[in-house]
């Protein structure tokens, strides 16, 4: 990445200037925060026995509408997702619209949760100021039943997964490649340009028609303020709710609008009379060819801009859309695509720079194609876990079996912010270890945003009192490997490095929070105080002989070579951190002091568990194994070559002499312990002490176990 003040010229781009001043500007403001998929969720599961995939299905996201959030192709939304913008598609053959992303659940494929769709994340600015993706839509009905029964079918492992070019409906490439790009012609001011191309050898008809609506935020309370759409000359739609400006929703085209509720279809569903204009009117009314159940009245919450066309082999048509203050200046077609190109020329010269010192144009693609990938991934979580579980004053109350379930000791988790995910379809919601990793991609071309999120995890609203990071909203508490600091510390030198401003206040303040999360690991994951952890599931779950989330089938407890090494490793980052601090603070040395003698009781526990002549280093092996540890006190080593074994390679901090004179206090201490415990001076590869040695450049290498990081000094 870009090194020291040189890398200034990042920020000396358009883009990079309106990343600067993007919270005083707004910037930030509407983006790609609409999930994918958002039926199957966790959040939306009001069942008794805690059935997400089955309780609101793929074939009920048509009909019902959502409580904590909104799906959609392409989608584009306000960062607090009221309002929502995305594409759907319809090819006059498929049942339904195309809307949503369609995929199985879990119970469904036959290895696990799989996206049956093909779409390509191309582009993207860190602003998004302009955004690029591709769907591949087949001309034929969309095969959802053979999809399902195929992979039913093959059990089992070592039969493949049935894809969707399995069926042979892109034979011959009959299907459209519809590009979705979005430009901002200011913070709040979203142009929408659609290219449809229709890559098969015949004509074809194809539907367009993106949708803008509200996500539903009236019928979960009593006396709501309803928002509403409705059409205005132009033809226009006027967006407007109790709070915030108003907007208009305009296509350069000739289009017909179309206008319902974002209210669910209870007699479909139910058998029980509700709205006259549910969310699934525009689906039905489109498909069927009628008018008979959108609203007359040209008034909704949810509305769409439909237009037909028939393609020629090879055509492209393009298609334009704005959604902008309603007092926004008039655009043309030609300032329509001004705007583009001028936002697309940004990206450009954003990207070379921060590429500037990359030759391989293949590489720069595929980097500059991976980060779109991020981009694209970030949404707007919205989850009031208490408010899930007690229920809403104006819908049924949950099962009382709910109040003791899933996530019910996470009563005080509200989240409504832009959190980044792991996957918007197959992973819609965040998980605590997965984000860290995402922030070191993302200190590469947006530093703020990467610290926003890793103090974002640790805030009151997300960290449990007792101090654990939530994992996942499947289950909350389960156990993440503790790579927080880590991430927090890559984030702190990447941004210096790029900004030449070294954010101490940002590591501070994460530092504060992790020393919390480092005493929950301490007191809940090593109870006996050994000094070794059961980590449990730790974001590895393929890689155990058991599942360590769950009671084990033995009996006892399962002493974790990468669970008790990622608590090493989690000490050497803490370490270091207060080591950086401590360079403006002298009272974070004595910190740092703790946190290397903690490690090294982590690295004596790792040889030797408690005084039994057992550890996790097998000797004869030489590789780690986790100890499995039966009722009847015996332990037995699970001699399983697998990752496992490989983590504590992980747990490896390298000191330079030079501490000895920027932080008397630490090294003084450090060389007390290693001279009065020479056990523990074995675990360190090498450590020059004395006053009368040479003081030549050293370096300590501590590592968990003194064959890790042999030869490293």
């Amino acid at each position: 990445m870009p090194e020291g003040p040189n890398a200034s010229h990042l920020f000396e781009t358009e883009e990079g200037r309106r990343l600067r001043a993007c919270a005083a500007d707004g910037w930030h403001r509407w983006g790609p925060y609409l999930a994918e998929r958002q039926w199957g969720t966790v959040r939306e599961d009001y069942s008794r026995d805690g059935t997400a995939w089955d309780y609101l299905p793929h074939d009920h996201a048509r009909s019902r509408a959502y409580r904590w959030g909104e799906d959609g192709i392409a989608g584009f939304s306000d960062d607090k997702r009221l309002w929502c913008l995305a594409l759907a598609l319809w090819n006059g053959r498929d049942p339904i619209l195309k809307e949503r992303m369609f995929g199985l659940t879990n119970e469904e494929g036959n290895h696990g949760e799989d996206m049956k769709e093909l779409y390509w994340l191309l582009d993207g600015t860190p602003t998004h100021s302009y955004m690029r993706m591709l769907y591949r839509y087949p001309h034929a009905a969309f095969p959802y039943a053979e999809l399902v029964a195929e992979n039913r079918r093959r059990k089992g492992r070592d039969m493949p997964e049935y894809e969707l070019a399995d069926t042979g409906v892109l034979a011959e490439n009959r299907c459209f490649d519809v590009t979705v790009e979005y430009a901002k012609a200011a913070p709040d001011d979203v142009l929408m340009r659609v290219s449809v191309v229709n890559r098969g050898p015949e004509a074809a008809e194809i539907h367009v028609l993106p949708h803008l609506w509200s996500r539903n935020t009236w019928s979960w309370r009593e006396d709501p303020k309803r928002p509403l759409l409705r059409l205005v000359e132009g033809p226009s739609v006027e967006a407007t709710r109790a709070a915030g400006p108003c907007r208009l929703f305009r296509a350069l085209q000739p289009a017909e609008f179309l206008f319902c509720e974002n209210e669910t279809n209870t007699a479909r569903l139910f058998g029980v009379s509700g709205s006259y204009h549910p969310k699934d009117a525009i689906n039905d009314d489109v498909v069927a060819g009628t008018r008979t159940r959108v609203n007359p009245l040209h008034e909704g919450t949810k509305c769409a801009a439909l237009s037909r066309h028939t393609l020629m082999a090879g055509e492209t048509i393009v298609l334009r859309y704005r959604l902008s203050p309603a007092d926004a200046p008039g655009l043309d077609d030609a300032g329509f695509e001004a705007v583009f190109a001028r936002r697309v020329a940004e990206a450009d010269a954003f990207y070379a720079a921060l590429q500037r010192d990359m030759t391989d144009p293949d590489a720069r693609l595929v980097q500059r194609q991976a980060l779109a990938g991020m981009l694209w991934s970030k949404q707007f979580y919205h989850f009031d876990v208490r408010r899930w579980l007690m229920g809403d004053p104006t819908q049924p109350e949950p099962p009382a079996e709910r109040r003791h379930g899933r996530d019910s000791e996470w009563a005080h988790l509200n989240n409504a912010d832009i959190v980044s995910m792991p996957d918007t379809w197959e992973y819609p919601w965040y998980a605590a270890w997965d984000l860290a990793f995402h922030c070191v991609t993302f200190a590469l071309i947006d530093p703020e945003f990467a610290k926003g999120q890793l103090v974002l995890l640790t805030r009151e609203w997300y960290m449990h009192p007792n101090g654990q990071l939530p994992a996942y909203e499947w289950a909350f508490g389960d156990v993440n490997p503790p790579v927080h600091a880590w991430a927090a510390l890559r984030v702190y030198q990447m941004d210096a490095a790029l900004t030449g401003r070294p954010d101490r206040t940002f590591l501070e303040r994460v530092f504060h929070k992790l020393m919390l999360n480092f005493t929950w690991w301490v007191n809940r994951k090593d109870a006996d105080g050994r000094n070794v952890f059961q980590g449990g599931f730790l974001g590895l779950d393929n890689i155990g002989i058991f599942d360590r989330s769950a009671p084990l089938p033995t009996g006892g407890t399962i002493d974790q070579a990468d669970g008790t090494a990622w608590m090493a490793m989690y000490t050497l980052n803490l370490m270091r951190i207060a080591l950086e601090l401590a360079a403006e603070d002298p009272v974070y040395e004595d910190i740092a002091t703790k946190f290397f003698e903690h490690f090294l009781y982590i690295a004596e526990a790792m040889t030797d568990i408690g005084g039994s002549g057992v550890g996790l280093w097998d000797e004869a092996d030489e590789f780690f194994y986790d100890v499995l540890n039966l009722p009847d006190g015996k332990m037995l080593p699970l001699r399983v070559r697998s990752l496992v074994g490989l983590i504590p390679l992980c747990a490896v901090e390298v000191l330079d002499i030079s501490l000895r004179d920027r932080f008397p206090g630490f090294a003084r201490r450090a060389e007390w312990m290693l001279r009065n415990r020479p056990d523990l001076a074995a675990l360190v590869s090498h450590w020059s002490q004395g006053e009368g040695e040479d003081r030549r450049p050293a370096r300590a290498a501590t590592g968990c176990c003194s064959r890790c990081c042999a030869g490293t000094a």
